[in-house]
């Protein structure tokens, strides 16, 4: 009798966050899931792992007849921590990560902790991928999601993956989207990146913030375009991150 797909999810909005109980319920109903997630928002870390500091894995309430486990550390340290204490046996077949609450379009894959947690995964060998819907409200709307997430993950536990790729997959919110596109992320860069205000205390305070601006939003390769017409994208993503590139002037003597 075969075995049933099985799944690690994981995201960086925490454990508790509405994306990753929809999204584990939209694959448990035809694979057996285990979430390993932190224990608080931890979006924008990226690839980082705690090096200086005890991890803890701690049982959570079953969901949906899935296991949860929470963390207090950083996606990528759920993915790890878990592939050591709960996946000795038996790896799982795929690695999900989300549905995040906002983009990880264009370059956001850069500092996404969704998808960082994904690379983790394909650097491991096994077939992963980020899930994100363009909202970041903690009440987001994902009954669109459904769709697209059983597809794309079904196919990839079906396929399986290219060696070194794993998928960045984007859904546009507040609409029922019109398809999926397999694209490019945009190239772009982010303006007005902190608002000031004083701190009580006299310091000057800086937020993150600002706006992404397209290189180029007239390219209708790229993922950025797309969103904004209403379709779902994915962008295969590499971990190899070695530039093809022969014609740098201080290294032609080498």
């Amino acid at each position: 009798m075969d075995q049933r797909t099985l799944i690690l999810i994981t995201n960086d909005d925490g454990f508790e966050a509405a994306g990753i109980r929809y999204l584990a319920k939209c694959v448990g109903r035809w694979a057996d899931v285990v979430t390993v997630a932190p224990d608080s928002p931890r979006s924008g870390q990226s690839s980082a792992i705690t090096v200086n500091s005890e991890l803890y894995l701690t049982r959570r309430a079953d969901e949906e007849g899935a296991q949860v486990w929470s963390v207090n550390g950083t996606p990528v340290d759920c993915v790890k921590l878990a592939m050591h204490a709960l996946f000795r046996e038996r790896r799982p077949d795929l690695i999900l990560s989300g549905i995040n609450h906002g983009s990880n379009s264009g370059n956001s894959v850069l500092y996404s902790g969704t998808m960082g947690a994904v690379i983790e995964g394909c650097t491991l060998g096994i077939p992963s991928v980020g899930f994100s819907l363009l909202d970041h409200h903690a009440d987001a709307d994902f009954s669109e999601c459904g769709r697209y997430v059983d597809e794309i993950a079904r196919g990839v536990a079906a396929s399986g993956l290219p060696s070194g790729i794993c998928l960045n997959v984007n859904i546009p919110a507040r609409c029922k989207p019109n398809g999926i596109k397999l694209v490019r992320a945009s190239m772009g860069h982010w303006i007005g990146e902190y608002s000031q205000t004083t701190a009580p205390d006299g310091r000057t305070a800086y937020r993150l913030t600002g706006e992404y601006v397209d290189r180029d939003p007239d390219d209708s390769t790229t993922d950025n375009y797309w969103l904004g017409r209403g379709y779902v994208t994915v962008v295969p993503t590499g971990v190899d991150m070695t530039a093809d590139c022969k014609d740098i002037a201080c290294l032609r003597e080498l």
